[in-house]
């Protein structure tokens, strides 16, 4: 647990020192998750993206924590105003939730995700992805190997 608290401490000074890179900040939507979300441009159009979540089970909620570096595939021109990208990543994933009423499993995995997004000409950002994860710890979370990321979800962000 401390390793895990590190780890979030770590990347969310990261972010909270790197400001002179365009930057976004809003909600990640799904059908059985929602997110706190975070994405930072990186090197040219690449960027690193983090979620703070919520999930539940029939036990209660639990919270999930994900960071991803994302490489921008394709920028198409299809609109005179406005910006278009696919992207795509790779990141992990570590989390917490409750089982039988009192035990409390942690989960690790290894996230990849593909997505489309639209940057508009005022400070809003719409996308929508999907980001199948492999269980590495907490078979609980991961009964058939991947969670939910196999449904799409979008992302409402205030860009700035």
């Amino acid at each position: 647990m401390k390793r895990f608290l590190l780890v979030v401490a770590t990347l969310l000074g990261f972010v909270a020192v790197s400001s002179a890179q365009p930057r976004a900040l809003g909600l990640r939507l799904g059908a059985y998750n929602s997110e706190l979300s975070y994405e930072h441009i990186m090197h040219g159009a690449d960027f690193l993206e983090m979620e703070l979540g919520a999930s539940r089970n029939d036990d209660g909620f639990g919270f999930r924590f994900t960071g991803i570096y994302n490489w921008m595939i394709a920028q198409p021109n299809w609109t005179n105003r406005g910006e278009w990208g696919f992207y795509g990543g790779v990141g992990g994933s570590l989390g917490a939730l409750p089982y039988d009423n009192d035990d409390l499993f942690f989960s690790a995995a290894v996230v990849g995700q593909l997505g489309l997004e639209y940057t508009f000409w005022f400070p809003l950002q719409l996308a929508i992805d999907i980001r199948p994860a492999i269980g590495l710890v907490g078979s609980h979370f991961y009964s058939s190997g991947l969670v939910e990321g196999i449904w799409p979800t979008l992302s409402v962000r205030y860009s700035f």
